[in-house]
């Protein structure tokens, strides 16, 4: 039995969820979303929560079943509460600035790489070393981050680069404490 796709999504006040088959649209305070699931999932909305039902316990079935209560349950958070994804830049002369809706990287390469944010999704700096992603699409916000961390991924042994706030970096020892 799938333990998540049994739970009920909760749907809390000012949120409206509108199910036309296997395509379900929220609305909320900050913004709307929809999708459309696997037409074999039964979506239906019962004493002010969102239940999803599996036909049968084929693999398949099993493995939809989680997915789809996971993806409504991220739409209910996102137009209620949004959500933030924050980087840091760590090194000397690694910086950030505001650029219009976007944001401009100095990170020692021979040029400077500017980002544009898609649809929906906010670029904030704070200081000139932090960045904070934000938006109401969960996958939105986590793939532009995980673009920015690709510009310059943290460098195992000096530990520069652009990291997720509170990432730990685990540094290797150089060449000369190998030798010892």
């Amino acid at each position: 039995m799938s333990r998540i796709g049994n739970q009920p999504v909760p749907v809390p006040a000012g949120v409206q969820v509108d199910i036309d088959g296997s395509a379900v649209t929220v609305q909320g305070p900050r913004g709307s979303l929809s999708q459309s699931f696997n037409p074999a999932m039964k979506i239906s909305r019962n004493d002010g929560a969102i239940v999803v039902e599996r036909p049968s316990d084929d693999r398949e079935h099993r493995s939809l079943h989680g997915l789809s209560r996971s993806l409504i349950a991220n739409m209910v958070t996102g137009v209620t509460d949004g959500y933030t994804k924050s980087l840091e830049l760590v090194g000397v002369g690694y910086r950030t600035q505001q650029n219009g809706d976007g944001i401009t990287l100095s990170v020692m390469l021979s040029h400077t790489v500017n980002m544009m944010p898609p649809d929906g999704v906010t670029l904030e700096v704070e200081g000139n070393n932090r960045i904070h992603v934000r938006g109401i699409d969960k996958q939105a916000v986590g793939q532009l981050a995980a673009q920015i961390r690709k510009v310059r991924p943290p460098n195992v042994y000096t530990g520069k680069g652009i990291r997720y706030l509170g990432e730990q970096v685990r540094l290797k020892p150089g060449k000369s404490a190998r030798r010892a």
